[in-house]
């Protein structure tokens, strides 16, 4: 359902979606206006219903007959007017009602009072009424979820485009003469197609294009579009003495011309969802400048594949349009490497096959009545954006999913908001006993882990937490999983009996992540739990792919292609006696082996003073990661170091899955630990680093890195023993274990 008035991305993404999906279940369009719209669907063999009825009563009427009449398992709803007549069919019709968003609600009527006020407020309550969500990207999922709606229910679905279609020979100089740009030899044409309103900012770029033509004279603009604002830009562009190099087109009906003819991409958007100018562009190779807003970033991978701005920043923009318009083989090469992601990750057919899965999860969840109890809640140390500890909780889900795709997942977390918006997922604060009490009643099993929960040299109040939260959950009736666990240390004689009572009354099943922690769980006299040795669940994860890390690096100002030695450093006591011997090991395996220093941050917020404070003492080049990343694209770094060193463990486990040779600085017994159980032994204890120690391990380190087939045969055994976590967890899921 569609008002039917829609034009531009919105128009483009349901017809060529209901063509697709026609091919393979019975689907009919309904719109609530005779025009372009519905007879283009017409055209496409869609079949297609128009209200006619006038005023919301009898068009709710009419609409209600169809419905009925062709009994239909799912209503699609698209925009404002279709969400609210979806809205008020839902009381007399019992079907699941979705919803696609195409953009921000709140931003649809910007510039409209009166709209914002009638048709913006009818569709924000109506909203409240649909059951699934669906984003056009992932950043408009997360904005809705970050509102509120339920993230378990909220799916994404990326536009895509038909890139089979056959090349046309255009003349590029008559096409933007006719247009009203004169070319010369030598000129390189930037193009933006937008509507002429705030929200797509031409502003910045008319802006940015003064700034630029000072070192690039050869660069013109086309803008194809109108709007509300067009006048206000003609008149900037005049003041900013642009006339002659700026080309204001109007509206465009052949956009694949438009495309072909242009040099660069542009897009300038203060909100975006993805737009369809990205793929449109991406189709054509052309090399693309955008905002970093909505989706495009997960298209456009900054410096590999395309460049990214700040919105509303004329000088970073202008000097990306200097960057290409003085380096036509950039252009090129960007332009292939777009299309080349975009075909392969973005293509209508890819965008239908998404669309059915979506369909047919909606069906399969709404069949799946309140059963009883069901579903799992996870406790952990979760929501610090602690890289390594996300990584386990990352792996977690994607196993849970693996058993059983539609059960519910609640997780305990520091931060639910961010905890929510980043796994799609229902969360709670740890430190709400009533929302914890209402989540175990929901849920047939309690996960504690991974990590090490279990141990009180860093708190004594952590241990008793954990503690009581597996007490609580066995006490709601849940299953109990220690699930990927380190355990230990647990030193004051209180606490050991304190743990030992807890586990072997409440705890059904153990699995852990290295042999010690089975051994220090023996020791407590713990008994009664099955126990089972398995590994760190983040030995599941996969590193995120080639071109993401590129752009990680490039943001960072690192050649992707350098030779490297990460250094993952953490506070501790005596770190600051110790802060120079890092320094000056970094500096010893530049000088000896050109390996650059690359310090990273594990927990960002507490890990980049350690880093800063040891590269203050390196007297050769180096870099400083700044910026957060998501666990997948750290492991995906420490496949481009060559050695890594670490006080961090999940530095260890991210390096041990790649295959990278690794150092341990053992502040911890659990690092020691680990590294044993993966059959490490380049590590040396914290109070006994010295330059000379950590250079002799350097040494050893690099040693290694002929010997690659060995490691990566390691990891396939990592990963094999890591399986035990799922087998166990999917026997408890079945009910296999008694109580």
């Amino acid at each position: 359902m569609i008002s039917g008035g829609d034009v531009g991305g919105a128009k483009t993404h349901i017809l060529s979606l209901l063509d697709g999906l026609r091919r393979h279940t019975e689907v009919t369009l309904v719109s609530f206006r005779e025009g372009p719209f519905s007879d283009e669907a017409r055209e496409l063999g869609i079949d297609t219903k128009v209200i006619t009825a006038r005023g919301l009563r009898a068009g709710l009427g009419e609409l209600t007959d169809i419905v009925r009449e062709g009994k239909y398992d799912i209503v699609h709803c698209h925009g404002s007017r279709g969400n609210l007549m979806g809205a008020l069919l839902k009381r007399k019709y019992k079907a699941p009602l979705v919803t696609t968003m195409h953009s921000d609600y709140r931003l649809d009527y910007l510039g409209r009072p009166l709209g914002h006020l009638t048709y913006g407020m009818a569709n924000r309550v109506a909203l409240r009424s649909i059951d699934y969500f669906i984003g056009v990207s992932d950043p408009i999922s997360e904005l809705l979820i970050q509102r509120g709606f339920p993230p378990d229910r909220m799916f994404t679905i990326y536009n895509g485009l038909d890139f089979t279609l056959p090349p046309r020979d255009i003349d590029k100089t008559e096409f933007l003469r006719s247009c009203g740009l004169d070319i010369q030899d030598g000129d390189v044409v930037a193009g933006i197609a937008a509507r002429l309103s705030p929200v797509k900012d031409i502003s910045t770029l008319l802006r940015a294009m003064s700034i630029a033509r000072e070192r690039a004279r050869n660069l013109r603009l086309i803008i194809s579009g109108d709007g509300e604002i067009a006048d206000q830009l003609k008149k900037q562009c005049s003041e900013l003495g642009l006339d002659g190099c700026v080309c204001f087109a109007g509206w465009m009906s052949d956009m694949d011309a438009f495309y072909r003819c242009i040099d660069i991409n542009l897009l300038t958007s203060l909100s975006e969802t993805f737009p369809f100018v990205l793929t449109e562009g991406a189709r054509m190779s052309r090399p693309t400048i955008s905002s970093r807003v909505g989706g495009t970033p997960v298209l456009i991978d900054h410096g590999v594949n395309g460049l990214l701005f700040t919105p509303g920043d004329a000088d970073e923009l202008a000097g990306h349009l200097v960057t290409l318009a003085e380096n036509g083989d950039l252009r090129a090469e960007l332009g292939r490497r777009l299309n080349l992601k975009a075909s392969t990750h973005f293509s209508l057919d890819l965008m239908i096959a998404r669309q059915l899965d979506i369909y047919n999860t909606i069906m399969r969840r709404s069949e799946i009545k309140r059963r009883g109890r069901g579903g799992v809640t996870i406790c952990g140390a979760y929501g610090r954006r602690n890289a390594g500890d996300e990584a386990i909780l990352e792996a977690m889900i994607d196993e849970i999913r693996g058993i059983d795709p539609d059960i519910s997942i609640r997780v305990m977390s520091r931060d639910p908001r961010w905890t929510r918006k980043t796994y799609r997922l229902r969360s709670i604060f740890t430190f709400n006993p009533f929302s914890l009490i209402s989540s175990l009643r929901r849920s047939k099993v309690f996960i504690s882990g991974g990590g090490s929960l279990i141990q009180d040299v860093t708190s004594r109040r952590s241990l008793w937490f954990y503690l009581y939260s597996i007490t609580l959950a066995r006490m709601c009736g849940c299953a109990v999983m220690m699930y990927g666990c380190g355990i230990g240390p647990v030193t004051r004689a209180f606490n050991r009996k304190l743990a030992r009572r807890v586990i072997d009354r409440n705890v059904t099943a153990i699995t852990l992540r290295e042999d010690s922690s089975l051994e220090e769980l023996r020791i407590l006299g713990v008994t009664r739990p099955e126990m089972r040795l398995a590994a760190d669940p983040t030995l599941a994860l996969s590193p995120a792919d080639s071109d993401a890390v590129d752009s990680a690096l490039v943001s960072e100002g690192i050649p992707p292609d350098g030779n490297y030695i990460c250094f993952a450093l953490r506070r501790w006591p005596g770190f600051d006696r110790k802060c120079a011997e890092f320094g000056r090991a970094a500096v010893y395996a530049y000088e000896k082996y050109g390996l650059v220093p690359v310090f990273l941050p594990i927990e960002q917020q507490h890990d980049l003073e350690p880093g800063k404070a040891a590269a203050s003492y390196t007297d050769c080049p180096h870099y400083i990661i700044k910026r957060p990343n998501q666990p997948r694209v750290v492991m995906g770094l420490m496949t481009r170091m060559s050695v890594v060193v670490s006080m961090r463990l999940h530095a260890l486990v991210f390096a041990a899955r790649c295959g990278t040779p690794l150092i341990g600085a053992v502040y911890d017994c659990k690092v020691s630990a680990f590294l044993r159980y993966i059959g490490q032994h380049l590590y040396e204890e914290f109070a006994d680093i010295t330059f000379e120690s950590l250079c002799d391990l350097i040494d050893q380190a690099v040693l290694q890195l002929g010997d690659g087939e060995a490691r990566r045969e390691a990891v396939r055994k990592l990963a094999e023993i890591e399986s035990v976590n799922v087998e166990v967890l999917s026997r408890l899921l079945d009910g296999q274990f008694t109580s």
